[in-house]
């Protein structure tokens, strides 16, 4: 049975929850005045590993950082 519900305009839209929130962040960051708009800036830094997987084990990771893109 279908529902009926509304559908939230991030989904409407074909965007993911995290996509939306994302776009939410940045414009806070951006209306922010300095000093703290240049700390909130340095917080949007990303840091995560990736690791590859062969024959069912994972390979040497590779460290990233990145920052997204305003």
């Amino acid at each position: 049975m279908a529902s009926t519900a509304a559908v939230p305009f991030w989904r409407a839209a074909g965007m993911t929850y995290i996509t939306y929130s994302n776009i939410c962040a940045n414009l806070v960051r951006n209306c922010l005045k300095e000093p703290h708009r240049a700390e909130a800036l340095t917080r949007e830094k990303v840091h995560f590993s990736l690791s590859k997987w062969a024959d069912g084990k994972a390979q040497k990771p590779v460290l990233r950082s990145d920052a997204p893109a305003v």
